[in-house]
């Protein structure tokens, strides 16, 4: 019978869950170490931000210097503490966050949920905000690219205030550090990750123990809680004020980790990680390091070092490094995360993807990736050397990302929840209206380094886009050529189209049953055989991150139960990474017209070689760069498991 679902066993390619609690200490236990899991992960370039955030605001070669007076360090610290609150606080834990798709979060996850609506009524406004999305998500590349050499370089830059003679030594040990972190990426970070936990307890428990030393100092710093003293430094000081704000934002650099890591830890352990220990042990930092400021105006040169007593320093140079590495991993695993989601959802090709847990389906590791982006982090920490100078380009990436996130999120909000439009537009105007005022800071920042985020997102939406429109090209010539698949099994079962039948079991991956594949068209065509059994395969990816094992496959016998071919559809989320052979082993095989010789089957693949054609279909430079961005799609047999020994390659040629 056609469309026979089949469900999928434990050992068939299932996502592995962690065995469920039982009892009230076992599930305290699991929320503990959830909680221990998110700080050591989520937190990591959040929670490092209180080392550059205020030296870089009242930096004095900045373009546009902050003075350094009493009225001003008030100012500061309170638009730092109401900007988290506002940004993180609000938009993103208490927000953002119940905007999922099947538990998955990040900018991507609202590209999906948008996704899902272009055939309704909302179809030409979801299309627009999806494309904004994606330069979203292009930016997020930038974030990555940017985050492991400031951070390091801020951390190491500890040693000059240790010993100003190691100057110095400051970027070749960089340099080493961050080869040596992308060396071991390939390891996975399910075992580290265990460690990063309490690195990063150790480390919030450092910086707000320093951060109450200062306010011990200056009691009075505490009045920067208030909101008048940012409304009034804003207002009053808007000049000064507004520059600020492009340093400013450096404190929410990490927001959208908080988002985009929900789907390993769950809200509820991130939002309780961030309001236990991590919002208030940053809150505690800079409010110290503001007194540190007003006690010497001269501490201005690295006033989060110099918050920490003298036989303390050393330590807390380590720990910091410590700190920057998990703050560097974490948008690292982001990055591979976000191109895994982008390939799954067409906008880039199909990369190798190696996943380096047995229990835990997100922490994969992506090799093209990461060699991209330890040759972009060396060349930025080689190119600026300090970070400070790095501080310019990074908020106009961090400002990008924030405030396309808040504009999907409040879409998603009115299209799924269907929130009253009176809330939302006053929602959005204050959140968009403070998001906002930081892009327009960091874009007066654009010669000094805010043109290369820009340019990094712009490149990678332009990757993107080229290759989903190159794709839906290649897609509708494929399908012309490879024609019906109803018509050509009727074709071999009447016997209009020859071809000997050879004993065996033939796998044709395929990419629906509507055509017949290229691969077996030509066997039957050319060589004038068929398998005693076909099986014509087809993956598909839905927009949730994980299928369940009840809807994993279905078998179509193609309208005939007795000739031996079958059409076998297996769906997996974009989370996941299709396992043919594994797959195929849990089909029944009554619903595939006798058992599968799985052992000695061979696999079919149809590969395209690509072309640039005369055809007005995109602009030349796009076609050569779509052609360019097919050479790093992964090798199919190793992306889809099957064994090189038995998997057979037949090529075609195609236009663009």
């Amino acid at each position: 019978m056609a469309g026979r679902r089949q469900g999928m066993a434990e050992d068939g390619g299932s996502v592995s869950r962690p065995p469920e609690a039982h009892g009230p200490g076992a599930r305290d236990t699991v929320r503990l170490a959830l909680v221990i899991g998110a700080l050591g992960v989520v937190f990591g370039d959040i929670g490092t931000s209180p080392i550059y955030t205020l030296q870089t605001v009242f930096n004095p070669s900045d373009p546009h210097p902050v003075p350094v007076s009493t009225q001003n360090v008030y100012g500061v610290v309170s638009l730092v503490f109401w900007s988290v609150m506002i940004i993180v606080t609000v938009t993103y834990v208490l927000l953002a966050m119940r905007a999922d798709n099947d538990g998955e979060g990040g900018i991507m996850a609202l590209i999906t949920l948008l996704r899902g609506w272009n055939s309704q009524r909302r179809r030409k406004a979801a299309v627009v905000l999806a494309a904004l999305g994606i330069f979203g998500a292009s930016l997020f590349f930038g974030d990555s690219m940017i985050t492991p050499a400031i951070s390091v370089l801020s951390a190491v830059e500890g040693l000059k205030v240790v010993e100003p003679s190691l100057d110095s030594a400051v970027v070749p040990i960089t340099a080493v550090i961050i080869v040596i972190l992308f060396l071991v990426q390939r390891r996975g970070t399910a075992a580290v990750g265990r460690v990063f936990g309490p690195v990063m307890i150790a480390w919030f428990t450092a910086i707000g123990a320093c951060g109450v030393a200062g306010i011990a100092d200056h009691p009075d710093i505490l009045k920067a809680l208030s909101p008048a003293y940012a409304l009034d430094f804003l207002v009053g000081h808007f000049g000064t004020a507004f520059f600020a704000l492009a340093a400013i934002v450096l404190a929410v650099t990490g927001a959208e980790a908080l988002y985009a890591d929900m789907g390993h830890f769950g809200r509820r352990a991130i939002t309780r990680a961030w309001l236990i220990l991590v919002f208030p042990a940053c809150v505690l930092s800079y409010l110290g390091q503001g007194a540190l400021i007003l006690d010497d105006p001269d501490n201005i040169s690295s006033p989060f070092f110099l918050l920490v007593p003298d036989w303390g320093r050393w330590p807390m140079v380590l720990l910091a490094t410590a700190a920057t590495v998990i703050a560097s991993q974490a948008v690292i695993t982001g990055a591979y995360s976000v191109a895994s989601q982008a390939a799954q959802l067409g906008y880039l090709p199909r990369l190798r993807i190696a996943h380096t847990s047995e229990s835990t389906i997100g922490q994969i590791y992506v090799p093209w990736i990461n060699w991209l982006l330890m040759v972009s982090v060396l060349t930025l920490v080689f190119a600026f050397r300090s970070s400070t100078a790095l501080a310019f380009a990074f908020g106009m990436a961090v400002t990008g990302t924030i405030t396309i996130t808040t504009l999907l999120f409040f879409y998603v909000a009115r299209a799924k929840w269907g929130t009253p439009v009176w809330l939302l537009t006053t929602g959005a105007a204050v959140l968009l209206l403070v998001d906002l005022l930081f892009v327009a800071a960091n874009l007066t920042k654009l010669v000094h380094g805010a043109w290369l985020p820009l340019l990094i997102g712009l490149t990678a939406f332009t990757v993107m886009t080229t290759w989903q429109r190159g794709r839906a090209l290649v897609t509708t010539e494929r399908a012309q050529r490879e024609g019906p698949l109803p018509e050509f099994v009727d074709q071999l079962r009447s016997g209009r189209t020859r071809a000997l039948r050879a004993p065996g079991t033939a796998v044709f991956l395929n990419r629906g049953k509507q055509t017949a594949p290229l691969a077996m068209r030509a066997n039957v065509e050319h060589n004038h055989v068929r398998h005693d059994q076909v099986v014509i395969l087809s993956i598909e990816t839905e927009p949730v991150p994980h299928v369940p094992a009840d809807r994993r496959i279905v078998v179509d016998d193609l309208g005939y139960a007795d000739d031996g071919i079958i059409h076998v559809t297996a769906r997996y989320g974009y989370m996941e990474t299709p396992d043919v052979p594994g797959t195929l082993a849990t089909l029944d095989p009554a619903a595939t017209e006798g058992p599968l010789r799985l052992d000695q089957a061979t696999y079919y693949l149809s590969k395209i070689e690509l072309r640039r054609g005369k055809e007005p279909t995109m602009a030349p430079w796009r076609k050569r760069l779509f052609i360019a961005t097919s050479y790093i799609t992964a090798d199919a047999a190793e992306y889809f498991g099957l064994p090189r020994d038995r998997t057979v390659i037949m090529g075609a040629q195609i236009e663009v």
